[in-house]
């Protein structure tokens, strides 16, 4: 028989909570960081096959979570500016990323590699700015559900 009941006290639990959070986090980072080495390293997709597919998936996880409980972002708020801002940020790194895969390829076409980076910017800004979007739209309606549900009564 498995014991479920939980030994730990709220300390304990809260202590427990930041380190499965920073595991988490951590996780997500390094996973990114390993398939961006990678990416620029020039190592064949099928090698990063698995870390992508587990990045992406903790991404679909947390992404879908928190807006099922009606949670957007700590300091952003989920309106178009912000979508904007982080888009830009994802753009910059891809347009980066594109470059210098484009310039390891062909060292002698700096003008195609510029032209490159900017065609891979272009996409990851407009990929991510459409996902936000759809993600900003779906967290307003779940706040709207939220808002409208009534408060359950504490029972005294």
């Amino acid at each position: 028989m498995k014991n479920n009941k939980n030994i730990l006290d709220e300390r304990q639990e809260q202590i427990l909570l930041r380190i499965e959070h920073n595991g988490c986090w951590l996780a997500f980072w390094g996973l990114l960081a390993a398939i961006i080495v990678q990416l620029v390293l020039d190592i064949d997709f099928r090698n990063l096959a698995g870390k992508w597919i587990v990045f992406m998936l903790l991404s679909l996880y947390l992404s879908v979570g928190c807006i099922r409980q009606g949670i957007w972002d700590r300091r952003r708020k989920p309106d178009e500016s912000s979508n904007v801002v982080n888009s830009l940020i994802v753009a910059l790194a891809m347009g980066i990323l594109g470059f210098v895969r484009t310039v390891k390829r062909f060292p002698d076409k700096i003008a195609g590699s510029i032209a490159a980076g900017i065609v891979y910017a272009g996409m990851a800004f407009a990929v991510c700015f459409v996902i936000l979007q759809f993600f900003a739209s779906q967290f307003k309606k779940k706040q709207s559900q939220l808002e409208e549900e009534p408060l359950e009564e504490e029972e005294e």
